[in-house]
Parts: structure tokens; C-alpha cells; sequence
């Protein structure tokens, strides 16, 4: 993507919660507890986690991770406001060396001559690991198709690998940042980066280490990275900690060029405790410009955990970094 343009499982699962309150609630006669209300309302109200978004004219595009039936999530907007929740799979087919059951955090770009990429992640059957995929297409909605053997990036050695993006410079040289799977088994996670073909098929030269779990709020690992630019200055976003709980929170650090070296802001700058409450577990960020607004995309859970809904929030910035609206 070019970040300067800077399921039903669910569902049934929030039923079947719904219907176990009932059957272990008050007794007969007893005033029902008044729920607490979330403050902060989804976009999404439905599991659409690991946003990706691409804008391409005048709409925006959202890509999620896998739904029961579904590889790829798509949903569209005009306003940022109203979002239409396609009805077809962004990737109906997965590529020959991919395992069904596992596509998440698809990460969109626009290339030349028309063209859109999607790099997603999914299950390499060969390896058993989480590996980083390419899909292709002539319209933003897809259909999407791999016609790769193999995955574009699968460091077994070092977990596999998740959570790819794009990065695209002024003169269109586009480079693939995504995340060692370490945590997988015990191993650092680093964000890479690494120059892209022109036509996005393929990698080009070696790739670059940028930041790994360093501080205490980011737990195990680092994760779901972004770049963009901004004011002269590169800005990385990354999710940190365990996305099941209120614990994931959204990081950045800053560069003076894209390959480093970056520098951490101090604390997320989004995340359960500094949106006090507003959103549990926010993370799985993206940054898009759209009608010469900021805006920032990301999911956190409802108020049960059983799910990752989508908020679309305008952003300001503030020492060099972006400030979701809470």
C-alpha cells in the first residue's frame, strides 16, 4: 500500500455467550445488572481484525483477516464513516503451498499499470509455520489470486513470518516490511524491510532488522508493522503484547530514513489504559489519508472478548507521532 495515501464464527460465538448469561443470570425476581456500555462505537460491529487499507480514488478499502468461509475480509467506504461489508472473498483461492484455515493481516498496495497487491499471511503446509504470501489483481475489491508455489517470505529458521505492509517512496520504489514469527517458538521478533520488484511479484536484495521487543509493555513480541512518512521523518507503527486481551497496544518509533534507526516513543500511544477503556486491546493499526484527513484504522475487543470489531478514528500529531482521536 501506499502509506503516504497516507465473522459469522464470531457471531455465533457472541450468541452462544449471549444465551449462557441468560441461563446463568439473576434469579426470578431479581433485578438484571445494567451492562456497562462500551463509549467507543465499532465501524464494524462484527470480527474484522488486522485492518489493512488502501485508498484508491475516492474510496477506501479495508482488508481483514479470515472469516468461516471467507480467506480474505472486504469492506469499502466513502465517508470513513459508512462502511459497506462485501459479501465475496477478496481471495477466494489460496495458493497450492498454503494451508486453509489461517489467512490474516492482509496488507494491500497499489502498483503500477493498474494493478493491486495483496500480501497476506497463511499456514505453509511444507513447514508447519506462519508464512507471507502474494495475491494480485486488476480491482481493489478482487477477486485477488496467488499463482506462487512457494510463499514470498517464510524464515523458518527464524518462525515464519506474518503481518506484511507496504511502503512506497515518492518515486514508486515499494518495499515490504513484516514480522519474524519468533514468539512462535521462543525467538526474538524483528520488523523487517526489504525492497520489493517493481511489479511486486518478488524480493529484492536483503532484508533489514528494525526493532524487536525491547521494553516491558511490549511483552513478547512486536508485531502488525506500518511505515509511513511524515513531516520528514519516518514513523513506524507496531502492535505489541498478547492481542487476546486488554494488554495489545499500539507502539511507534521514528527514523530519519527508512532503514534506520528507529527510536521508540515512550509507552503506546494508543492502548487500553490511555483510551480509559474506550477500546480493549487496540491494535492491529493502519494510517491512511483521505480527503486531507489522518486517519487511523484499527481493531480492538468487544466487551466480552469473543471479538475484534473495526474503529476508524481521525488523528492528530504530536512529537512527531500519531495521536488517535479516544
Amino acid at each position: 500500500m501506499n502509506r503516504r495515501q497516507a465473522g459469522t464464527a464470531a457471531a455465533s460465538a457472541l450468541a452462544v455467550a449471549v444465551a449462557l448469561g441468560a441461563l446463568t443470570g439473576c434469579a426470578a425476581g431479581a433485578a438484571a445488572p445494567s451492562p456497562t456500555p462500551r463509549t467507543a462505537a465499532f465501524q464494524l460491529d462484527r470480527d474484522f481484525p488486522d485492518p489493512g487499507a488502501l485508498v484508491v480514488g475516492d474510496r477506501v478499502y479495508a482488508y481483514a483477516t479470515n472469516a468461516p468461509g471467507m480467506n480474505v475480509q472486504l469492506a469499502s467506504t466513502a465517508d470513513m464513516r459508512h462502511w459497506a461489508l462485501s459479501d465475496a472473498d477478496a481471495l477466494p483461492e489460496l495458493p497450492s503451498w498454503a494451508t486453509p484455515g489461517k489467512t490474516w493481516a492482509p496488507g494491500p498496495a497499489a502498483l503500477a499499470g493498474g494493478r493491486y497487491a495483496l500480501y497476506f499471511t497463511a499456514t505453509d503446509t511444507a513447514s508447519g509455520r506462519q508464512c507471507v504470501g502474494a495475491a494480485f489483481a486488476t480491482d481493489p475489491a478482487g477477486p485477488f489470486t496467488s499463482p506462487a508455489a512457494t510463499p514470498l517470505v517464510c524464515p523458518v529458521d527464524e518462525g515464519g513470518a506474518i503481518d506484511a505492509s507496504v511502503y512506497t517512496e515518492d518515486d514508486g520504489t515499494r518495499y515490504l516490511v513484516w514480522k519474524n514469527d519468533g514468539n512462535c517458538c521462543g525467538l526474538d521478533t524483528w520488523i523487517h524491510v526489504q525492497r520489493l520488484s517493481a511489479d511486486g511479484t518478488a524480493l529484492v536484495g536483503a532484508a533489514t532488522r528494525l526493532i524487536r521487543q525491547t521494553e516491558p509493555w511490549e511483552g513478547h513480541l512486536v508485531e502488525a508493522p506500518v511505515i509511513v512518512e511524515h513531516a520528514g521523518s519516518y514513523v513506524l507503527l507496531y502492535s505489541a503484547n498478547d492481542y487476546g486481551g486488554d494488554a495489545y497496544a499500539t507502539g511507534a518509533a521514528t527514523a530519519p530514513s527508512l532503514l534506520g534507526p528507529y527510536t521508540k516513543h515512550d509507552g503506546p500511544i494508543l492502548s487500553t489504559k490511555s483510551s480509559g477503556g474506550r477500546y480493549l486491546g487496540p491494535g492491529g493499526a493502519d494510517l491512511v489519508t483521505f480527503k486531507g484527513t489522518d486517519w487511523m484504522l484499527f481493531h480492538s475487543w468487544d466487551d466480552a472478548t469473543v471479538y475484534r470489531g473495526l474503529h476508524v478514528v481521525r488523528v492528530t500529531w504530536r512529537g512527531g507521532v500519531p495521536v488517535p482521536a479516544t
